[in-house]
This record gives C-alpha cells, structure tokens and sequence, in this order.
C-alpha cells in the first residue's frame, strides 16, 4: 500500500536563506522582507516555484536572503528578465524588486512596459527617495530642495510619483504601503499574489542613513492617523482618529477636498467611497499630499485584464507546444564562441 506524506506546512524561517543579511541595521528594507516572509507561507506556493529577481540597489540583495530560487541582475533590467522567465514557464511565482532609482530612472523604461504588458509578475519598488547604495545621491522620486552629493544646492527636479507613473503606464494593479505597517504590507502582499497580471506596490521605506525621516510627516505615529488614509473597496474615504474626516468631490468640479463629518451639514453619506476599479479616482488619490490632503494607502487600482503570456501563448497556438523542442546548448555555443583556458589561452569552442 502506497502511503501518501502530506507536504510539510511552511513558516515564515523555511523562506529564509541562511545568508549573513547586509543591510544598515535599522534599515527599512529588513520589514519588507520580514513581512513577505511571513506571507509567502499562506500563498501556498512552493519555494522551488518561486523566483525573485532584482536589479542594482539595497533593496535588489534581496533575492540572496530568500530560499528561493532568484537572480540578482543588472541594473534596472529585472522586469525584462523576468518576463523572459515568465514566458518561458507561466507556472513560476515571479517576484520583481526594485528601488526608485533602479526602476524609475535606469529601468524606467523597462518598468514601463511591463506594466503595460500586464505580464502576470509582482512588483515591489521601494521607494526612499535617494540612492543608498551609491552613498545618497538624488533620486528620480527625490523632491525639489532635496540636498545630496550630486545636488549640493539642492534637488531643482520634478520627482516622478511612482503610483502615478504605474497607473499611466496602464498597470492594472497599483497598491501603495509603508516599510513599517507590517499587517499592512502582509495584506498588500496578499492581494498582490492574488491578482493575475502585473501587480504594482510601492513600499515607502525609511534610508536612516542618506534620507532618514523623510516619510515622517505622514508615517510618525503621532501624526499617521491624520496624515494617512488607508483606502478599502466599496468603503468610504474616512481618515483621522475619530473617523471623522473624509474625502469628497468638490462641487461643481473633478477636485477632491477634505470635509469634516458633522460640520456644515456634511454626513457620511456625503463621503466619497472608494471604487478600486476606477483609474480617474486612483489617480486622483496617488495624487494626494500632505499637508493638505493625506497620502493615500492600500489598493488604489485593481481592475484585471488579459495576461501578456496568455496572449502570446493563445497566438502560438497549440501547434507551438507540440513543435520541436530548442536545444539551449546548442544556441548558446553556435557561431562566434570561445574558450578561456588556463593562463588565459582563447580556444575555440
């Protein structure tokens, strides 16, 4: 008789290399990780087939701190790679991760068009708004006055929003969270796993070492009830404490404005509610800042569309499946190829 061993259940250590992690310490970067880690047990998804693949930057050693499959790749050409991955075996898990400065400046245009593709890949930018790695450049996200080694007198650019920048890519998800929230980012996760297509979220992390507190004046404790909204579904757009602040179309115009339930014959039901499908008020809300409006968090756009992959596949065809099967060594040694030997001798190959 055949005795059938039921999978081992996961926990958040078995997706945990055993590499020595080489971030600052303090740094943001060790709860997104930390906070996937804990997620990736209630996916379900088995670790030899999940892939994490990253570009130049801190945030981009995170593959090495995975038991996963992953490749730490070059800069700003992780989305390239890993629709190349994707493509060549729809039953992986792939995970993108990437900096601002990775995936909005040398990758923007890699970015770019993954997202318009809709190829079925996760995306994590996290965004601190410098260049850490590179002892604290400016960034494309980096805001005007933003003083560093290549903006001594201070940052004169416009910064690129990143939810923004997804949503007018044509990014059928876009979610935003915060390096702290760790519930938060865990349900962000989540949602992000369950969506076919490409799932954009941006990861507001804390730099303490070139940009410390830079996101203070919403994510402080002190200040994060009045300066954060988090967005759900079918809910309506309250912030504050007491709940008792909303967002609401201005009269007469396509503006949002903050009103106070109670006042001025304003109640709930006046409060505008949050329809994730809708990409005019996504980006009306990736839009907001402090201090007169709060920043938006959570789902901001989620409305599903037809997978790049599945597209291509459904254009191949059932033939393309049953044609021969390519020879990758043979590909890889044809034509102009060579050997190095020992003491650097070139043969051929």
């Amino acid at each position: 008789m055949n005795v059938t061993t039921p999978p081992k259940k996961l926990t958040d250590k078995d997706f945990a290399s055993d590499q020595e992690i080489r971030w600052c310490p303090g740094c943001g970067d060790y709860g997104v990780l930390k906070a996937l880690q804990r997620t990736l047990p209630e996916l379900g998804v088995p670790r030899e087939k999940l892939v994490f693949v990253s570009g130049i930057g801190c945030s981009s050693r995170f593959p090495y701190y995975m038991a996963t499959y992953g490749f730490h790749t070059i800069h700003g050409r992780a989305p390239a790679i890993a629709t190349g991955i994707k493509l060549a075996n729809r039953d992986l898990d792939v995970w993108v991760i990437s900096g601002d400065g990775d995936g909005l400046s040398i990758g923007g245009n890699h970015l770019l068009h993954a997202l318009r593709r809709n190829v079925d890949l996760n995306i994590l930018l996290f965004n601190n708004e410098i260049y850490g790695l590179t002892k604290g450049q400016a960034s494309p996200t980096s805001r005007p006055g933003t003083r560093s080694p290549s903006t001594p007198g201070g940052s004169v650019d416009y910064p690129i929003s990143a939810a923004r920048f997804a949503l007018g890519a044509g990014a059928h998800f876009v979610a935003r969270s915060v390096d702290t929230l760790q519930p938060h980012l865990m349900e962000m996760f989540r949602r992000a796993h369950a969506h076919r297509g490409t799932s954009f979220v941006e990861i507001f992390q804390n730099c303490l070492v070139y940009n410390d507190g830079v996101f203070a004046h919403f994510t402080d404790r002190e200040v994060a009830d009045d300066a954060q909204i988090r967005v759900k579904h079918g809910e309506p757009l309250l912030f504050g404490a007491a709940q008792d602040r909303g967002l609401r179309l201005k009269p007469g115009s396509l503006e949002l404005e903050v009103v106070k339930v109670g006042e001025g014959g304003v109640g709930v039901g006046d409060v505008l509610v949050h329809d994730e499908t809708s990409p005019v008020l996504a980006m009306m809300l990736a839009s907001l800042t402090p201090p007169a409006f709060p920043v938006a968090l959570g789902v901001l756009y989620c409305n599903p569309g037809a997978c790049y992959e599945d597209a291509l596949a459904a254009q191949a065809g059932p033939k393309a499946a049953d044609g021969p099967k390519a020879n990758l060594n043979a590909l890889l040694r044809r034509g102009a190829t060579w050997t190095v030997q020992e003491g650097g001798r070139i043969a051929d190959a």
